[in-house]
This record gives structure tokens, C-alpha cells and sequence, in this order.
């Protein structure tokens, strides 16, 4: 059983006798207390109380319980509740107080916390009230759409002409599957976005074609939490008239031409996050689907020591383009393949950057090249016999170390700093070794044709 904080022993008078504390108020020293009137110990809205409690006791035997603000003689303040018995043979009466101040403390905590959340519940209130006019009045078209079923939960009025629905609120207008508003050609492409904002949160915008007249629309979407579970927050604007082409509505004839190319394409953001990329660069990155390499960094499949992703996004930021950049792919099923990648971007300082990729691992070596090497081997061979094993393996390792300088320089059109990344040596590594074998001469290197 609890304890009581407080113990008095009281004479039939209320003067206190003895007086017993418990160990969480043992500090205070209460001896003071005896031979005083119990009503003397409080301030003076309590000492009514507590008469009132002692007249009850010697009257009916026990008083009601009540709480008063109880003074110690340190000064410390607590809210205690009292209740008084009287004893046999109405020898005194016994008090007994249990501490209110974790209880206090609880109650106030308790008001606080109510009056928070009303406040709260107004400025929700006042939030929602503002969000329904600027969603009612945007021109910009705005759909909620309930990301488990893809069922359309909220459309403001642009969104409903953009898409067709039927104007004002009859029934009908919500809860229909958003892909029903769109043509076959475009359901995957969204589908395969709507998945990746899923999974990330958001994605890159696709294009699209809504309407009777088959209109182009940038879509975007993001995911957001709501009641009961997560919705997808889609927005639909006209797509720039540089996207359509001079005249033309309908661009489907470009992104098929792209889609069927030979060549692998993709189009990628500053950070080198995908945004667009064609069947035969799937089949590179041997993935399913676009939906698998949409907003993923395309350094995840486009990668070689000396020649990555990031030097050819520097000198497309640098230069402009980039041409005949070669590097390698790695599929998700190991399969590894050789690419010759060219990039532009889109403006002096690109936001955006395309790229072409060709397959070149099957590609036949360039003839003179490799009559160029075999005879400097051929004749390093022909030595064998006058000229000991250890500078026939150095003069050997002379020869192919200048072979690959050459082709380092060839590729990076003679631009030393790209071609020391190619190699993974320093600026001035390759410095020493250009004199080395005489190809410090920027002229008595062939450029690469474009």
C-alpha cells in the first residue's frame, strides 16, 4: 500500500503532537510543527479548511478529502490532500496527506497540451481553407491520385479540362483510374514513373498526350503522406513549344525514331541521374524496363578506371560536346562491353546532356595500328640471342608503353590532361614520359578523326 507523505497526530483541539514525514519530504524538518495549531501551518485561504476538516472529524468521525496548498518551515510549497480520522476513545485525531504535485504537475501538462491542440486545430483549419483556394484557383493543373490503386482522390478545375472530365461536381469526376485518361503508347512510360517516385519520392517529368487532340503535357509527380495511406501529388503543364518541334503537336514520331535507334541514347541531369534513355540502352545495361534506369546515376553502368562519367560531364561543361569518348558499360548480368560514347549539352551551361553510345567491343583493330606494333615486337624478337633477357623484357615494355601513350593521345585529341586521365597517370608523369619518347611534339601526334 502507498504510504502517506504526511502523518500528524492532533489533539481534540487541533493542536499537533507529533508530526511524521515520509523519505521523499524527510529533508523537512517539521518539529517546529508540534504544540502549533494545525491551521497555522498554511496560509490563511487554507486554515478554513482545515477547521472545517476538524470539526468533521470530531462530529462524524472522518472528514471529506481536500485539497489545500500545505507551507513547510523551508518554505517549500506542495499541494497535498488531507483527510482526518478520529481516533478511540476520541483520544485525538489522526491526519493523514498524500503529495499533489506529480499530480498538479500532470494536470497542468494535461491543459497545456488541450490548449495546444486547439490552437493547432485552427491553424489546420486555416492551413486547408487556404490550400482549397489556391488548389480551386490554380491554373495549373493538379491531381491528388491514391497511390495504391491510382484512382484520382482530388482534381482542381484545370486538371478536369486538361484531362476531359465532366466540369463542376457531379458524380463521376473522382475515383477513376487515372490511366484511362491517357493513350496506350504513354501508360508504360508513366506507370514506370509513377513507380520510381514510389520509391524514391519523386521523379523526373515525362511527356505526355492528354485530350482529344492528343496535346503534349509535361507530367510530374511526387509522393506525399495523407489519410488513410500515401497519395501521388501529380501536375500537368503544356509542354514548350521547343518540345513539339516547328508546327507540330505531335512528337511521337521523334521518340519513336530515338526508341528504335541502333546506337544506345540516354539523356542525363548535371549530376549524371538519368532521364530519358532508348531500348538499345537497356539492352547495354541488360535491365527490363525504363522505369529500372529512371532517376538511377549513370555511373551505375557507365564506368572504366581513367575514363568515368564525371570526366565527360566535365568536358561537356567545358567545351560544349564531347566526341568519341571511350569507355565501357557493365550490364546487371556481368556482361561487359566496350562503348564509344559521344554527349552535347543543351545550352553554355548545360542542365541537360545527351549522349550516343556504340557497342565497339567488336570492332576490328585499326590495321596499321597493330602492324605499327608488331614490327617494333618483331624486332625486339629478333635480339634474342645478342641481348640479355632483362633489357629485351624492358625495351619490350619501353615499346608498349609508347603504343598505348599514342592511342591516349589519339583519343583525347591531343588534350594531355584527358589523356593522363585515361592512363591514371599525373600531368607530370606524363610530361616526363612524352619527352621520354619523344612525343612532347603535340604535332608528331595524328588527331583522332571525328
Amino acid at each position: 500500500m502507498a504510504q502517506p507523505d504526511v502523518t500528524l497526530l492532533l489533539d481534540m483541539a487541533g493542536t499537533i503532537r507529533e508530526a511524521t514525514l515520509s523519505g521523499a519530504l524527510a529533508g523537512e524538518g517539521v518539529d517546529t510543527w508540534v504544540g502549533r495549531s494545525w491551521a497555522e501551518t498554511f496560509e490563511d485561504n487554507g486554515s478554513d479548511k482545515i477547521n472545517k476538516m476538524v470539526e468533521d472529524a470530531r462530529s462524524t468521525g472522518i472528514s471529506a478529502f481536500r485539497q489545500v496548498l500545505q507551507r513547510f518551515p523551508s518554505g517549500l510549497q506542495l499541494p497535498m490532500e488531507y483527510t482526518t480520522i478520529l481516533m478511540g476513545g476520541r483520544s485525538g485525531l489522526l491526519v493523514v496527506g498524500k503529495n499533489l504535485q506529480a499530480v498538479a504537475e500532470l494536470q497542468s501538462r494535461l491543459i497545456a497540451a488541450q490548449q495546444a491542440m486547439e490552437r493547432n486545430h485552427w491553424k489546420l483549419r486555416d492551413v486547408e481553407t487556404k490550400y482549397r483556394l489556391l488548389f480551386e484557383a490554380s491554373n495549373e493543373a493538379v491531381l491528388v491520385v491514391n497511390a495504391a490503386n491510382l484512382r484520382i482522390v482530388e482534381s482542381n478545375p484545370a486538371a478536369q479540362a486538361a484531362l476531359g472530365m465532366t466540369q463542376g461536381r457531379g458524380e463521376g469526376k473522382h475515383g477513376r483510374e487515372l490511366l484511362n485518361f491517357f493513350p496506350a503508347k504513354d501508360r508504360e512510360a508513366l506507370q514506370a514513373m509513377l513507380g520510381r517516385a514510389r520509391e524514391h519520392g519523386k521523379a523526373p517529368g515525362i511527356l505526355v498526350h492528354i485530350g482529344k487532340d492528343g496535346r503534349a503535357w509535361m507530367l510530374r509527380a511526387s509522393l506525399i503522406t495523407s489519410d488513410p495511406g500515401f497519395v501521388f501529388m501529380i501536375h500537368l503543364t503544356p509542354a514548350e513549344p521547343s518540345l513539339i518541334g516547328a508546327g507540330r503537336t505531335d512528337v511521337s514520331w521523334i521518340h519513336e525514331l530515338v526508341e528504335r535507334a541502333p546506337d544506345a541514347f540516354v539523356a542525363v541531369d548535371t549530376d549524371g541521374v538519368i532521364c530519358f534513355s532508348n531500348a538499345t540502352f537497356l539492352e547495354l545495361a541488360e535491365v527490363g524496363n525504363q522505369g529500372a534506369v529512371i532517376g538511377q546515376r549513370l555511373d551505375r553502368w557507365l564506368w572504366q578506371p581513367g575514363a568515368d562519367l564525371s570526366i565527360l560531364l566535365n568536358n561537356v561543361r567545358q567545351y560544349g560536346c564531347m566526341r568519341l569518348f571511350q569507355t565501357t558499360m557493365h550490364g546487371e548480368l556481368g556482361t561487359v562491353s566496350e562503348v564509344e560514347v559521344s554527349a552535347v549539352g543543351n545550352y553554355d551551361k548545360p542542365d541537360t546532356v545527351a549522349l550516343v553510345m556504340r557497342d565497339v567491343t567488336r570492332r576490328l583493330p585499326s590495321p596499321h595500328d597493330s602492324d605499327q606494333l608488331r614490327a617494333a615486337l618483331q624486332s625486339s624478337t629478333e635480339q634474342i640471342g645478342r641481348t640479355p633477357l632483362r633489357s629485351l623484357v624492358k625495351n619490350t615494355v619501353g615499346i608498349v608503353e609508347e603504343h598505348f601513350m599514342r592511342a591516349a593521345l589519339q583519343l583525347s585529341g591531343n588534350n594531355r590532361t584527358a589523356a593522363a586521365e585515361l592512363l591514371g597517370l599525373s600531368r607530370q608523369s606524363l610530361y616526363s614520359k612524352l619527352s621520354l619518347y619523344g612525343l612532347d611534339d603535340k604535332s608528331s601526334i595524328k588527331p583522332t578523326a571525328d
